[in-house]
């Protein structure tokens, strides 16, 4: 797989509805290799329901069929993507590649868990319109990325949305969930004004992106939420919206009171860099089989990602003994089950011994550019491929040229200052301090740039150099990945204890980096855990949060006032329960010169007060 790109979404989404109002939905991460399955009937003519998912995945790609045939009154989900989302790239599929059976087929062989566990033969006829939604994805991203989804490697969910409160879109903009409602207004120094925000001090994309995920979905089941305040107490009251969060600004109470169970998960989780659980997930998807013939550039690229993949594996298995020593006597039942399901864990032994016979046992992840680069080719243990040692041969011959060129530049040209940095794009160049030049660069220096105090530049001798050293590299990278294919088919047969790695370090960084962490920088007394018992003050569980706030003309729609509150309060009806909480803006009832709303929000009351 590629890299993806910082914390931006890495979500496929496929959407097919049928003309009874059903939409089903198959949401992919290709981060963590997770495949969200939902099917539901729209209740609402503008497709609330639906919204609130893809504002949920946020997804970079969006694919539907052909068919644009919809219910009544409804434009279609493909006309909807047109309308709503302009920006997400929308890919049409043909209606034949929306194959339910297909798609069930697909499951049973790629999910992690077993078929039974899924209650896949129980309910296939029940989510044959997202099965078939999953079809086409799988379809799209094997062929678009030239990979296969390794067997037995997906975490498959169906309708997970049930155990999780559904908070629609607007709702989540006016409690100001992920951004605050004024950002305009206020600026970019208001990012810390939305909850998100004030508790994103996680370290990994992967804990970042399930912040947001628990912030958006939080949990609805009363044992569950209770299962994690075990673990994490003394929780503040802020919101009704915040006690139920996943773990939520929970105070771990071991975490708290043991500063060597903190500090040590501390330590344990600052040896992995941010893209952690897309690198672990990396063996969830084979690429094509790599031969000596292909040596071109992109080859090399994806050699590259995989050695890096590899090492990080290790780096993250040879960390693993001391997180069996920090949770070994944890106590509450979510750390002890970390200890049990991954400390003592056989298979990581296993696959550290497979890899332990390849790599060299001083390799380690690298940050810094060329050290990582140097790694990468070091890989491989000597003498295990002749033409890969004549290839690190000529790379370390190359990079000792190089350093031995910047020493000729340093004593002949009188620039002892000069500096020789690298990074992926340029390879080396020169750096030198605009005090140090007097007059004129010589004319040996090409390629120019100021940058701050100092000069970057090269010249013919060191781009050629560039030019050797990287080839040796790339083939190097070749080589190493065609030696590596044996231990990759091995770590591939136990990917699904890879993809539980990567969501436990995702969840002890939410809960260690943003939670523990948001609770230790604030007095002893700031947050107090909710009870949910008839002697304390008592939180009662929601499943959807409605809001309303202010009054406000819709152009796009051609919604007046009170047209626009009268649909927003339909929505509500259609969905309230006597378990959902609904939030208003009373300033803005009190001022509001529309009559619009006062009887939207009558009629509210009194089907609230039939239903009770």
């Amino acid at each position: 797989m590629e890299d993806d790109a910082g914390e931006q979404s890495s979500f496929v989404t496929g959407l097919i509805q049928n003309r009874a109002k059903e939409v089903g939905v198959a949401a992919f991460d290709l981060r963590s290799a997770a495949l969200h399955l939902s099917q539901y009937i729209e209740t609402s003519s503008s497709y609330q329901n639906t919204k609130t998912l893809l504002h949920f995945y946020d997804p970079t790609v969006i694919i539907v069929s052909p068919n644009k045939l919809a219910p009544d009154g409804m434009v279609g989900v493909s006309e909807l993507i047109d309308r709503f989302y302009p920006s997400v790239r929308k890919v049409v599929m043909a209606r034949g590649c929306f194959d339910d059976t297909k798609g069930a087929v697909m499951i049973k062989n790629l999910a992690a868990k077993e078929p039974s566990a899924l209650s896949l033969d129980t309910y296939y006829k029940q989510y044959y319109l997202c099965l078939a939604a999953a079809a086409a994805i799988i379809k799209w991203i094997e062929a678009e990325k030239g990979v296969i989804v390794t067997n037995h490697s997906l975490s498959v969910t169906f309708n997970g949305s049930f155990d999780h409160m559904n908070i629609d879109a607007t709702s989540v903009r006016n409690l100001e969930i992920i951004e605050p409602l004024h950002s305009a207004l206020w600026g970019t120094s208001n990012k810390k004004r939305s909850l998100f925000h004030m508790l994103k001090t996680t370290k990994t994309i992967g804990g970042t992106r399930l912040l947001r995920a628990n912030l958006l979905q939080p949990l609805k089941d009363i044992e569950t939420i209770n299962t994690r305040l075990d673990c994490l107490t003394k929780t503040t009251g802020i919101m009704v919206l915040i006690a139920q969060v996943e773990f939520l600004n929970q105070l771990d109470d071991e975490l708290m009171t043991n500063e060597q169970l903190f500090f040590g998960l501390s330590q344990f989780l600052r040896k992995f860099p941010k893209e952690t659980d897309r690198v672990l997930c990396h063996f969830c998807f084979k690429p094509k089989k790599v031969t000596s013939k292909v040596l071109d550039v992109d080859n090399a690229k994806k050699s590259q990602t995989l050695i890096s993949s590899i090492i990080l594996l290790k780096t993250a298995l040879d960390a693993l003994p001391l997180l069996a020593k920090v949770l070994k006597d944890a106590q509450s039942f979510l750390l002890a089950n970390i200890y049990r399901s991954v400390c003592e864990n056989e298979k990581y032994a296993s696959i550290r011994k497979r890899i332990g016979e390849v790599i060299d046992e001083d390799v380690l992840h690298a940050r810094v550019p060329f050290v990582a680069r140097t790694q990468q080719c070091f890989a491989i243990k000597g003498g295990i491929d002749g033409l890969l040692d004549i290839a690190r041969r000529s790379f370390c011959d190359t990079s000792e040229a190089v350093h031995n060129l910047a020493n000729k530049y340093r004593e002949e040209l009188k620039l002892p200052n000069l500096k020789l940095p690298f990074n992926n794009r340029q390879g080396f160049y020169l750096s030198i301090p605009h005090k140090d030049i007097q007059g004129k660069l010589p004319s040996t220096f090409i390629q120019v740039v100021k940058h701050g105090n100092n000069i970057h530049c090269s010249t013919l001798e060191l781009a050629s150099l560039n030019v050797r050293n990287k080839s040796a590299a790339g083939e190097c990278y070749i080589r190493t990945e065609i030696c590596l294919e044996a231990l990759v088919d091995a770590i591939r047969e136990d990917v699904s204890v890879l993809t539980l790695l990567a969501e436990v370090l995702c969840l002890l960084d939410m809960i260690v980096n943003s939670f523990a962490h948001t609770i230790s920088t604030k007095p002893v007394d700031r947050y107090t855990r909710p009870h949910f018992t008839a002697h304390f003050s008592t939180i009662r569980v929601v499943d959807r949060i409605f809001t309303r706030m202010g009054t406000v003309d819709n152009l796009e729609s051609n919604s007046s006032t009170f047209m626009t509150e009268m649909k927003e309060t339909a929505f509500v009806m259609q969905n309230v329960s006597e378990r959902s909480l609904i939030v208003m803006d009373e300033l803005g009832r009190a001022t509001s010169s529309s009559d619009g709303f006062a009887i939207a929000w009558s009629c509210c009351e009194h089907l609230l007060s039939l239903k009770a």
